[in-house]
């Protein structure tokens, strides 16, 4: 009978063994996955950061660009004779 219990006990711990494994082998491949997660959102923002102080240049520089335009309006429309010939 002690030879029995001493199977089971081996087969238990056998079963122990085997299902740890499986736990690290899927906490591995969460981690794995996790990692990548995390480097594509940094590679993400980074990329996003870069591309919106570009848009954020262009619109700067339409800004000054429409800022200027208008002055010239406003300075034609206040100043008629500039559009006639003589």
């Amino acid at each position: 009978m002690a030879r029995s219990g001493g199977i089971t006990n081996a087969m238990s711990v056998g079963i122990a063994v085997q299902a740890d494994w499986e736990n690290r082998e899927f906490i591995s491949h969460v981690s794995l996955h996790v990692r990548r997660l995390v480097d594509f959102l940094l590679q993400f923002e980074s990329t996003t950061k870069n591309k919106l102080a570009k848009l954020n240049e262009k619109l700067d520089r339409m800004s000054r660009s429409l800022e200027l335009l208008e002055i010239q309006v406003s300075n034609a429309s206040s100043n008629p004779a500039l559009f006639n010939s003589s």
